[in-house]
């Protein structure tokens, strides 16, 4: 038996679907909260839930629908230790997503569209901005590509005004730049630095 998230940015968000008997299916979102969140992200070792969804929020999953009315109680090791139902009346119009706290999401704001300006993240419940002492050509590279954007055509600079800071490192491309080398909140690297900001030659809405 296992767990995996689909149809979000990221493996620590998006619909939550199990693997029963060989065959993956969906979980109902009728009573879905964030205890039962929980226990998924944990299980992924993404953190903790910061939302729950119901509606298919990330897309319909297609298969079964293994579980109905989920009443974890949020210390559970695995999803399939929380008391649940498998007879159901539900369709894949209801199933449950879950966004873990681990799960990194960027934009790019203060600029023309969404394809420039400040880079923030959201990650852990809250928006950062990023330090610039390691923002090179290449994580420019793969943020602009991230976000559908095209390339990078200058960078930008700006000051810190959010709480939090996240520094990457990126040594060659990648999907995301959550799959390059990062750290959060880490003081010394981030001292003096920038809020690093970037124009992609692409259109955004």
């Amino acid at each position: 038996t296992a767990v995996r998230l689909v149809g979000g940015r990221s493996r620590c968000e998006g619909r939550v679907e199990m693997e029963e008997g060989g065959s993956w299916g969906t979980v109902c979102d009728d009573a879905w909260d964030m205890a039962d969140g929980d226990v998924v992200c944990r299980q992924l070792g993404c953190g903790r839930a910061v939302r729950v969804h119901s509606q298919a929020t990330f897309g319909r999953g297609s298969g079964l629908i293994l579980r109905d009315d989920v009443s974890c109680e949020g210390h559970e090791d695995h999803l399939w230790d929380c008391p649940a139902v498998t007879e159901h009346d539900c369709n894949h119009k209801e199933d449950a997503g879950v966004v873990c706290s681990e799960h990194q999401e960027w934009q790019l704001s203060g600029g023309r569209d969404g394809c420039a300006g400040r880079v923030e993240v959201f990650f852990r419940g809250t928006w950062s901005t990023v330090c610039d002492s390691t923002w090179y050509g290449t994580e420019a590279k793969v943020l602009c590509r991230s976000l559908g954007c095209g390339e990078p055509l200058r960078q930008l600079f700006f000051h810190h005004t959010l709480p939090s800071r996240m520094l990457y490192q990126c040594e060659s491309l990648q999907p995301s730049l959550a799959h390059c080398r990062w750290a959060y909140n880490k003081s010394a690297p981030c001292h003096q630095s920038r809020a690093a900001g970037v124009v992609c030659n692409g259109m955004g809405c």
